[in-house]
């Protein structure tokens, strides 16, 4: 573990977190990165498998992750303060949500693994299950709706 990140951060309050420990955080599935698509009369999102035009759909990380917002602008920033109005769309197994919801980190999450690719192995993540956005049109991303891996 880095030098600027303090033993089992991950159980402190998310706004006590520094913001290397934020980023952290993240377990690396990707599943965030997959345009959602959201029923104006029931609020229901439904998950598709069209990934950012960003996304890396083996490692399930962004390739321009430092300037993501010169590519994609409408890229939601996660922070300990916006994520209240963003669980709507999190997926389920995410880090931010199970703590923000004081819930544990799963056992597959690479901080308690010590891991990196342990969210691919525990089949939680994204990778192998993306088409990237460029590949597709807006009107047939109904056609790629899909469960949530790993839940």
């Amino acid at each position: 573990m880095p030098d600027d990140l303090r033993p089992r951060f991950w159980n402190l309050p998310l706004k006590d977190l520094t913001r290397p420990e934020w980023e952290a955080l993240c377990d690396g599935c990707g599943k965030c990165c997959l345009n959602k698509l959201e029923d104006e009369d029931t609020g229901e999102v439904a998950l598709t498998r069209v990934a950012c035009r960003l996304l890396d759909g083996t490692t399930c990380r962004c390739t321009k992750y430092q300037t993501r917002h010169d590519h994609v602008p409408e890229c939601i920033v996660l922070t300990p303060k916006s994520i209240r109005k963003n669980l709507y769309w999190l997926p389920q197994t995410c880090a931010y949500r199970l703590r923000h919801e004081n819930r544990p980190l799963e056992d597959w999450h690479p901080l308690l693994s010590g891991d990196p690719d342990s969210v691919h192995r525990a089949g939680v993540s994204a990778a192998g299950h993306t088409v990237s956005e460029v590949e597709i049109s807006d009107d047939e991303w109904e056609d790629h709706i899909i469960e949530e891996p790993g839940t």
